[in-house]
């Protein structure tokens, strides 16, 4: 819940008498029902040209300038302020004078379409990193390195979870709302629910070999899948190409 200043700062700013103002997008922890007494107010102010404004900012609120145009302009991942992107995920439109524009560029900036879910798996390389960590640390693990193997295992998971949000078309959210968007937006495959994965992840961050076996079992199979639903074998052939080092993945030994 807002503190005072902070609610009176949005109000004024819905309620401003500014014609240059094309939009309001309210992020950051407000947007996601996360916000606490000590949380101030992201919002994202949308104009036709933002050359010139700075970023104002109060104890109690943000306000971000950008422009239309900048809005619609979407950097694929790894490119560009791709990384800004999952700042518009369940972000609050609470103004738009633009038709519409500004709704749909928030929800494009948060969505990942087919082709760029096969350049985040494939082109990005984040599926074969994260099959190369994972690797590592099983190998580690099994030579008796357990400190490396835990490293190696905790280095997979950004990786990991490039792969899984992508193949359900999203970013991968900030590590802060993870939790919260797996509770309030459930991954479609059920060993990625918050009550399954967080667990997981939970036991890769310490290394433990079980739970990096089983997480890859997952992500062959859903990728696979992902393969047959888009008519490919892409994902199938990169992971394919390990050969027998698939082995460590299927046995404890």
């Amino acid at each position: 819940m807002l503190n005072a200043d902070a609610r009176a700062a949005l109000d004024e700013l819905v309620g401003r008498d500014d014609p240059s103002i094309l939009g309001l997008v309210l992020s950051g922890s407000e947007a996601r029902g996360m916000a606490t007494g000590r949380s101030d107010v992201d919002v994202f102010v949308v104009r036709d040209d933002d050359e010139g404004r700075e970023k104002r900012a109060t104890t109690a609120i943000d306000e971000i300038p950008i422009s239309l145009a900048d809005l619609e302009q979407v950097d694929r991942y790894g490119t560009g302020d791709w990384y800004f992107r999952w700042s518009f995920a369940y972000a609050q439109v609470l103004r738009d004078d633009t038709g519409g524009r500004v709704t749909d560029a928030v929800r494009r900036q948060a969505t990942v379409d087919d082709d760029e879910q096969r350049w985040v798996l494939t082109d990005q390389d984040r599926l074969d990193g994260y099959v190369n960590f994972a690797y590592r640390s099983l190998k580690s693990h099994r030579d008796g390195r357990l400190l490396e193997a835990r490293l190696d295992a905790a280095e997979s998971l950004p990786w990991l979870l490039d792969v899984v949000f992508a193949l359900a078309g999203r970013l991968r959210p900030y590590n802060k709302y993870l939790p919260w968007e797996l509770h309030e937006h459930p991954l479609a495959c059920p060993e990625w629910s918050a009550a399954a994965f967080l667990p997981e992840l939970e036991l890769m961050l310490v290394g433990d070999p079980a739970a990096v076996r089983r997480t890859f079992a997952v992500v062959d199979r859903e990728v696979r899948a992902w393969d047959a639903a888009h008519a490919t074998a892409v994902c199938g052939d990169l992971v394919d190409e390990w050969g027998t080092e698939l082995e460590i993945f299927r046995s404890s030994a």
